[in-house]
C-alpha cells in the first residue's frame, strides 16, 4: 500500500513537470517608444565660415619726404585720433618756411613803397604836374606789389603746411599695424616706405556672407531670370556670430550692404554684415562662423534628436514599419529645430522612428510600440522655436 502511494505521488509530479515544460511560453516583444516624422514650415538657418575684418582702415602715408626721426607707438596696440605716430626730419622744410617768411616781408615792403608812390602821384596828376600815363604806371606798380604779397603769403602757407606734414597723427581711433619703416629710413612718396602704417577701426567688425546664387533666388522668390538686388536688408534675419571656441558672441549682427559683384569663384551673392565690438573681443583676421536665417519658411521633415544613432560617418534611425518590424535606415540630417533634427533625405513625413528602447533592437525584429498622442508630439515640436544650429 505504501509503494502504491509513492508511485501515485511521483506520477503526479511528472505530470506537472510535463505540463510546465512541454509548451514553452512565448518571449515578450521588445517594447519601444516611437515618434512620427512630422512636416513643418520653418526658416532654415545657414552657416557661413568667415573671417572678421575692420569696417574702416586708414592708411598712414607720408606727404613729404625726409628721414624718419621717431615712431611714437607700439605695433598692434590701440591708438587714438590725433595721437602722434611718426615724426619726419623737418629741418629742410623749416628752411623753406624761413625763406617764405623773408619773401613775404620783402613783398610787403615793396607794397608799402608802391602804395606811397601811387598816393603821392594822384594829387600831382590832378594839377597836371605829371602825365596820366605816369599815374597809370604808379597804379600798376602798386597793384603788382599787392599781388606779390598775396603770392608770398600763399608760399608761406604752403611751406607751413609742408612743415605740418612732418608730424603724422592718427586720423581715427583703432589698432595700428606697422609697415616696417625704422628710425633713420628715408620715407615719402616714391620711396620704399610710401606706406608707413594702417590703423583699423574696431568699433564695428564686418563679415562677408556668401549666399549661393541659387539659394539667393529661391529665398527672394525669384526665377532663373531674376537679377540680384542691392537692398537685401530683409533677406537675412537673426544674424549670430560663433567664435572659434564655439561660444556665441553676445551681440547680434546687422545687414550692412550687398557687394555689387557676384563671386566669380563661388557663384555667390556677397552680403556684408556688421557686428558691434564694444568690448574689443573681435580682432581683424579672426576666424568665426556666422549663422543667419535666410529667406522665407520652407517645408522640412522633423524627428526628435534622441531618435538619431551616430556611428563614425554613419547617421541612421530605427524605423518601425506598418507590421511593427524595425529596420535600420541611413538618413541625412540638416540643422536642428529646437529638440528635433531636420531630415534632408532618407525619411518621409508620417513614418515612425524609435526614440527609446533602441539598445535591444535587431534588423527585422518585431516590437511592441508605445506611441505618444499626436497632440503631445505637436506640443513638443513647437516648444523650442525655429532657430537653432547645425551640430
Amino acid at each position: 500500500m505504501r509503494h502504491e502511494i509513492l508511485f501515485c505521488i511521483a506520477a503526479s509530479l511528472v505530470g506537472v513537470a510535463c505540463n510546465r515544460g512541454g509548451v514553452a511560453a512565448p518571449a515578450p516583444l521588445p517594447r519601444v517608444e516611437v515618434a512620427r516624422a512630422v512636416g513643418e514650415r520653418v526658416v532654415v538657418p545657414m552657416r557661413f565660415p568667415t573671417l572678421l575684418y575692420s569696417n574702416y582702415d586708414a592708411t598712414i602715408q607720408p606727404r613729404v619726404s625726409g628721414y624718419l626721426l621717431s615712431k611714437d607707438f607700439y605695433k598692434g596696440m590701440p591708438v587714438e585720433r590725433g595721437q602722434v605716430l611718426f615724426t619726419i626730419d623737418a629741418a629742410p622744410i623749416e628752411l623753406s618756411v624761413a625763406s617764405a617768411r623773408a619773401q613775404l616781408a620783402s613783398a610787403r615792403a615793396a607794397l608799402a613803397e608802391a602804395e606811397n608812390n601811387y598816393k603821392r602821384a594822384v594829387p600831382l596828376a590832378r594839377i597836371e604836374a605829371i602825365s596820366q600815363s605816369s599815374l597809370d604806371q604808379y597804379r600798376a606798380a602798386y597793384l603788382s606789389a599787392s599781388a606779390q604779397v598775396e603770392l608770398a603769403s600763399a608760399q608761406l602757407d604752403e611751406a607751413l603746411l609742408q612743415l605740418s606734414y612732418t608730424t603724422i597723427t592718427s586720423p581715427i581711433d583703432g589698432i595700428i599695424d606697422d609697415q616696417g619703416a625704422t628710425v633713420g629710413d628715408w620715407v615719402g612718396v616714391g620711396t620704399s616706405y610710401s606706406l608707413l602704417a594702417t590703423v583699423s577701426n574696431i568699433d564695428e567688425m564686418g563679415v562677408h556672407i556668401p549666399i549661393p546664387y541659387g539659394r539667393y533666388l529661391t529665398s527672394r522668390g525669384g526665377g532663373s531670370d531674376s537679377t540680384p538686388s542691392y537692398d537685401n536688408a530683409t533677406l537675412l534675419e537673426n544674424i549670430r556670430l560663433y567664435l572659434s571656441d564655439g561660444s556665441l558672441y553676445p551681440h547680434s549682427g546687422t545687414y550692412a550692404y550687398t557687394k555689387r559683384e557676384v563671386g566669380n569663384s563661388t557663384g555667390s551673392i556677397i552680403i556684408v554684415a556688421s557686428f558691434p565690438n564694444p568690448e574689443g573681443v573681435l580682432k581683424v583676421g579672426q576666424s568665426a562662423v556666422v549663422v543667419a536665417d535666410v529667406g522665407s519658411p520652407e517645408g522640412v521633415v522633423l524627428i526628435p534628436q534622441r531618435a538619431v544613432v551616430k556611428m563614425l560617418d554613419r547617421t541612421a534611425v530605427w524605423v518601425v514599419g506598418p507590421d511593427d518590424r524595425v529596420s535600420f535606415r541611413n538618413v541625412k540630417l540638416g540643422n536642428t529645430f529646437g529638440s528635433h533634427w531636420i531630415v534632408e533625405s532618407g525619411l518621409k513625413e508620417g513614418e515612425r522612428v524609435v526614440t527609446a528602447g533602441i539598445q535591444h533592437l535587431s534588423e527585422g525584429a518585431k516590437v511592441s510600440v508605445d506611441e505618444p498622442s499626436e497632440q503631445d508630439h505637436k506640443g513638443e515640436s513647437h516648444t523650442h522655436g525655429v532657430n537653432a544650429e547645425r551640430r
